[in-house]
């Protein structure tokens, strides 16, 4: 169970993965940056989504 302590970390590799890609394709004009953004900032959303949940859920197992 100790792993998920780590997973949300994952999402915060992707998107400094997407923002980077995002950053790579801004002067291509064939390219669409914004979806690479807009994934980016949706991993953002979840790593703290997550982060927030598991503490939720470790007070809730602390208290009982």
């Amino acid at each position: 169970m100790g792993y998920l302590k780590f997973t949300p970390y994952i999402y915060l590799i992707f998107a400094l993965y997407f923002i980077y890609e995002g950053m790579a394709k801004w002067n291509d004009p064939d390219a669409t940056p914004w979806l690479s953004f807009m994934i980016g900032g949706l991993a953002i959303f979840m790593f703290f989504f997550r982060r927030k949940f598991a503490k939720k859920m470790e007070d809730r197992k602390s208290k009982s």
